[in-house]
């Protein structure tokens, strides 16, 4: 009976704590943020160009279906978001080789972010990833509430790291500069 009474107690203070939080994300109108770190064992300029290699994606990112590289700004997307299929295209707002690459979605499932490169000695890259997202189901908004979009990115960053490490290069690169707008 104890038992039975602690887990009931439990389910009513999660529920409150994702009912509370669920308000607090539709009243603010602002989006979620998740932000992912990792270290990988080789040179900055290594990981920056595997990272311009934006078809090469859904290689290790679980969700990503396919990207494609419509010209050198714009991306086409297809993945699941919460267990649906969806598709955006989404538009590089700033790129400086080996530092950052920065997007933003341009109609779709709204996203931005950025990815920066930071050299720790000549074979180790710290790769900071900060992005911003809408959830617009209730599904996006439990996996939101729960942790699961960090979760995600973080097992994204893992697979690439693996994938980069276990190839010992890139598979190529795009060296060129877009400017912030």
């Amino acid at each position: 009976m104890v038992n039975r009474l602690a887990t009931v107690a439990a389910l009513a203070v999660g529920g409150y704590l994702l009912s509370k939080q669920f308000k607090k994300n539709r009243g603010s109108g602002m989006s979620s943020s998740t932000t992912a770190s990792i270290e990988v064992n080789v040179p900055v300029s290594t990981a920056y160009n595997q990272f311009t290699q934006f078809e090469d994606f859904p290689k290790f990112m679980d969700s990503v279906h396919e990207v494609r590289q419509i010209d050198d700004t714009h991306l086409h997307w297809r993945a699941s978001v919460a267990g649906k299929e969806e598709e955006w295209d989404s538009e590089i707002t700033e790129q400086i080789p080996d530092k950052r690459i920065a997007w933003r979605s341009i109609n779709g499932v709204p996203n931005a972010g950025v990815v920066t490169f930071h050299k720790i000695n000549e074979n180790v890259t710290r790769i900071m990833l900060q992005m911003d997202y809408e959830p617009q189901s209730i599904d996006e908004q439990v996996g939101d509430t729960l942790g699961l979009v960090k979760m995600q990115t973080q097992g994204n960053l893992k697979r690439f790291k693996q994938l980069l490490e276990a190839k010992g290069g890139e598979t190529g690169a795009w060296r060129g500069s877009v400017t912030q707008h």
